[in-house]
């Protein structure tokens, strides 16, 4: 009798453990110590907690009482166009003579105030959801938890909620556990019909939405759902669907955003994605959405001694991993967390391409992210053909131009008409299709996309520029971002070191990719038309100028200047001891300048310029400033110092992302470079860095290193070729007296040199170590 008790209380621990082990939730994220961490809920919305997959997105935060999540999806767009840029006067030549006839002020009303003045085209918000949190107490912690995506609110009474966006699906989900009683959810549509008068505010705050003149929406409620459908202009329609339904003390939830436009050809609603993926099950929807992110951070990682930039560099990373995304749209100046406040998004949430889109894929390329970076190369390529007309129609020549503020579907929008219409944009979205090929060596992409668009760029600016009596070809005028503003002084009559080094760059590069596809007469042609450029213009004392005759003396906020030497590279230390100096001055102008004039972003650019001169003390510097006073608690960069230690004059706070980006990239170009063909370990780290790694940062050459440094020594070195190739290698021991498991020669400037064939992986290491 006792015998078969002990058996029945055995089986029963056993039933018991295996029921406890069925019913444990399989979305159950791990802490990591640099996981974003507070007491309290946000309560504005450019400091929610940020959930993204590239096309849909949502901030967590609590406003007036209510816990909310602010929906957003990123081609939500309206796409009305800006009728004053279909005028016989748009042109680049109406412009030139207007200027010359120093009568610039009908340039300014014709194409720079309708910017301002009009509400659209622009990016516009989705929706929200609103949970009733008021009988839950106090909150004891909110986490976003970076390793699997995933916001995690506790309260003191024992409620938790977990809440995620897929990875890959155009859905979030949400679960509250341990509740006494249902909980109640809303759906708040866009302020867009608000009673009262609308306020034509500055694109830089944000418009009123009521003036976007939208009819109002339609919320259908359903016994466990809710759908808002909305229209806007031109045929524009999108749908919002929340579904939730009770599980004994949990409420358990799936919402998704869809949109449609004519032509964009037939989607999934928001309702039947949201009942598909509510089939498929939220189990397993978390796996495969942790499955997609375990894969993302296993594609590059870094350790540094500095906790500030080592927990900075881990949330740009995870934005980057929510933002970009091959088939969405790219990284525009908010992404996918649009403004949530009844207001457009500062400057219209639209694509600046004068400098914010290019610094947002920075870290893509070290940071062995190309599958995310592929999606601005897809979305410009996508659009090539209405770039190509804009060319024809604005400038009136073949090839190509970009406009440098586009919409979402790459029209122009106008705006200060020196950089929305700048001459040489193409020409630095060129240097992305430059990378993609030398950081993959992907041989078709080279010959289907890279040269092809580095080749249109070169027709294009052969075919506006035009000689001068120097014999040396310029533009008819010329600009550098953001010099005078939109001021008439901003067009000078010699190109400028952003343009000319712009064109200059497209030249020698449309001349190495000619030669790389063996085609030796377009690479003579092209050769050729380099020559026919003057160099940059160089001042002795403070290095690296605007333009001829314009020495860089008053605090800017954009370093367009120094292009040549940042990211373009036609001026670098490898480049002997001329060219050291230049940067040298040019650095040693930007410090002593100040940077009253800044915003965040400048400092991230100044890491990087930094790093790239060798400079590991002045790079981390500049970047832990950026990271401690122009970047809100839940890391979003604001553009002005929100620290109140006078590092800048602006103290506004419009979210854009670029400079949390050019951060990522700067600590990474700390780490290793490669873009003078030979690759450096550590080559900007300050000195009382005696312990750091770094896995899988990828390089020029398409090769792999991972690095480790101890006790101020660089110990062991792996690194694997993709494609193949000769490996140029800066020796990065103290000794040539190392350990390496292939053959290789050591040339007179201590580079390593080791051919290698695809899928080759190298160790190196110092023997005894």
């Amino acid at each position: 009798m006792n015998l078969l008790m002990k058996n029945t209380g055995l089986i029963l621990i056993l039933l018991v453990l295996a029921a406890c082990k069925k019913e444990k939730p399989p979305v159950s994220p791990g802490k990591s110590p640099y996981d974003l961490h507070f007491n309290q809920l946000p309560t504005v919305w450019d400091e929610g907690i940020p959930l993204g997959n590239g096309m849909v997105g949502a901030l967590i935060w609590e406003k007036e009482g209510k816990l909310r999540f602010s929906l957003d999806r990123a081609d939500l767009w309206d796409l009305r166009p800006m009728e004053n840029l279909k005028t016989p006067e748009w042109k680049y030549s109406w412009v030139y003579e207007q200027w010359k006839k120093n009568d610039y002020g009908p340039v300014q009303k014709k194409f720079d105030v309708p910017y301002d003045r009009s509400p659209a085209p622009s990016k516009i918000p989705a929706a929200a959801v609103e949970f009733d949190i008021s009988s839950l107490g106090d909150i004891a912690s909110v986490r976003l938890h970076l390793k699997e995506a995933i916001c995690e609110v506790k309260w003191k009474n024992g409620t938790k909620l977990l809440t995620f966006v897929h990875a890959t699906e155009p859905v979030g989900w949400y679960r509250f556990e341990g509740l006494e009683k249902p909980l109640s959810y809303t759906l708040i549509p866009p302020a867009y019909n608000l009673k009262g008068q609308s306020e034509a505010e500055s694109p830089v705050t944000g418009q009123d939405l009521r003036r976007l003149g939208y009819k109002e929406g339609k919320v259908a409620r359903q016994q466990n759902s809710i759908t808002y459908s909305q229209e806007g202009w031109g045929g524009f329609k999108y749908q919002v669907h929340v579904s939730g339904s009770d599980h004994n003390d949990a409420v358990e939830g799936c919402w998704g955003v869809s949109s449609e436009f004519p032509g964009w050809g037939k989607k999934a609603s928001a309702q039947q994605t949201v009942a598909t993926n509510l089939a498929y099950g939220k189990d397993k929807a978390f796996n495969s959405h942790k499955d997609w992110w375990n894969n993302f951070w296993a594609k590059s990682s870094i350790e540094v001694p500095d906790e500030i930039l080592q927990k900075q560099w881990h949330l740009e990373q995870y934005k980057f991993g929510s933002a970009a995304r091959a088939g969405a749209p790219p990284i525009s100046l908010q992404a996918v967390w649009t403004a949530d406040n009844g207001k457009l998004p500062p400057w219209k949430g639209d694509f600046h391409h004068d400098l914010n889109t290019q610094l947002s894929y920075w870290p893509a390329y070290s940071g062995n992210h190309l599958e995310q970076e592929i999606g601005f190369i897809d979305w410009l390529w996508k659009y090539r053909d209405t770039f190509k007309k804009y060319t024809r129609e604005y400038y009136e020549t073949e090839g190509l131009n970009v406009p440098g503020v586009t919409t979402l579907t790459g029209e122009p929008m106008g705006g200060w008409i020196q950089y929305a219409f700048g001459p040489t944009v193409s020409a630095w979205l060129a240097q992305h299709f430059y990378l993609h090929w030398r950081y993959s060596m992907d041989r078709e992409f080279l010959e289907q996309r890279a040269y092809p668009w580095v080749k249109d760029v070169a027709l294009y600016l052969e075919g506006i520029s035009r000689f001068n009596d120097k014999g040396q070809r310029q533009l008819p005028i010329s600009s550098s971002p953001e010099f005078h503003d939109n001021s008439r002084d901003a067009w000078f009559t010699q190109t400028t070191n952003f343009d000319l080094a712009l064109a200059r760059w497209t030249f020698e590069k449309a001349t190495e990719l000619a030669r790389e596809m063996d085609l030796p007469d377009e690479a003579s042609r092209w050769e050729t038309i380099l020559s026919e450029w003057p160099d940059l213009a160089i001042d002795e004392k403070s290095g690296l100028m605007v333009a001829p005759g314009k020495p860089y003396t008053e605090s800017h906020r954009h370093f367009s200047h120094q292009l040549g030497y940042h990211p373009l590279g036609l001026i670098d230390f490898s480049k002997g001891e001329a060219h050291r100096d230049i940067i040298k001055n040019t650095i040693a102008t930007l410090d002593e300048t100040g940077s009253g004039s800044w915003t965040g972003y400048s400092f991230s650019w100044l890491g990087n310029l930094k790093a790239r001169a060798f400079d590991g003390e002045g790079a981390a510097e500049a970047l832990r400033i950026f990271a401690t006073s122009f970047c809100l608690p839940n890391s979003f960069h604001v553009n002005g110092d929100q620290s109140g230690k006078g590092y800048s004059n602006f103290k506004y706070r419009p979210f854009t992302l670029e400079g949390n980006f050019a951060f990522a990239a700067g600590l990474q170009e700390m780490l290793i470079q490669s873009h003078s063909g030979i690759i450096r370990i550590f080559p900007a780290v300050p000195s009382d860095w005696s312990d750091i790694r770094f896995d899988q940062l990828r390089t020029e050459g398409a090769f792999l290193v991972t690095a480790k440094k101890e006790n101020g020594l660089v110990t062991n070195v792996e690194i694997k070729s993709l494609q193949g190739g000769i490996l140029k290698l800066k020796n990065p021991f103290e000794t040539k007296e190392f350990i390496c498991s292939h053959n290789y020669e050591i040339d007179d400037q201590n580079t390593i040199h080791i051919p290698t064939d695809p899928s080759t992986v190298l160790q190196m290491k110092i023997e005894n170590k």
